[in-house]
């Protein structure tokens, strides 16, 4: 096996090192979850423990990123603890061209979308393959279910027009368990139409704690390319 790196692992790299050069001293910073964002809390932590930057604290959306937050020395906090977010920096599944948002492939979207939505600044880091015209066509819908809903909430997503499947765990026998104990539902829609209304919609199905669909949330998107091997950040 050669020891090239792997251009898309380079390209995450790269892009979550773009979002962590935007964190400044005294900063309150959301930290998500997922392989991107992973190397922008890797590199918060390295510009924190170097002298680069001070005073930063971090509110994981989630076990992953606490556990890697603690790993790169970034000192964490609670929302009970703070009145702002300056700046939040997390992955996506799907990106529209109006920076809508598909997330949950982690099953992190429930606190993701409370970090993300209060922050001042919500960067999102992806690589080029997470861009689309529509969300929807090629990922599915996550939906956070309290588990004695599950039957009532699927029956109503169908009603909907969805293809709803219980997200069942790798390594594990049975479904996936999110970090508030609930279960996730995976929805094929044909198309979205209006991610707003879809979002509204999902939530309001008594059971559900929360869906994948970021609506007008997305203040930067930053995007990574590999192009004749180099990588290219490009800004949405």
């Amino acid at each position: 096996m050669s020891a090239e790196i792997d251009p898309i692992k380079l390209m995450k790299q790269e892009v979550g090192k773009a979002a962590a050069k935007r964190v400044q001293s005294g900063m309150i910073v959301g930290l998500g979850t997922g392989s991107t964002t992973a190397y922008a809390i890797q590199f918060l932590g390295d510009r924190l423990n170097s002298g680069e930057i001070k005073d930063i604290v971090g509110i994981p959306t989630s076990f992953q990123a606490e556990v890697l937050a603690k790993q790169y020395g970034i000192p964490l906090t609670t929302l009970d603890a703070v009145d702002h977010i300056d700046v939040a920096i997390d992955g996506a599944d799907e990106v529209d061209p109006q920076k809508n948002l598909i997330k949950g492939g982690g099953a992190a979207h429930t606190r993701e979308k409370i970090v993300d939505s209060l922050a001042k600044q919500f960067i999102v880091v992806v690589d080029s393959t997470k861009i689309v015209e529509h969300l929807g066509s090629t990922f599915l819908l996550p939906v956070e279910v309290i588990p004695m809903a599950i039957t009532p909430v699927m029956n109503a997503i169908e009603k909907l027009g969805g293809k709803p499947e219980l997200r069942m765990g790798v390594k594990k026998a049975g479904p996936v368990i999110t970090d508030q104990g609930n279960m996730v539902v995976d929805v094929k829609f044909d198309a979205i139409d209006n991610p707003a209304e879809l979002e509204k919609t999902i939530n309001n199905i008594p059971g559900v704690l929360e869906n994948g669909l970021f609506v007008g949330v997305t203040d930067l998107v930053l995007v990574g390319e590999v192009k004749d091997g180099q990588t290219v950040i490009r800004e949405m």
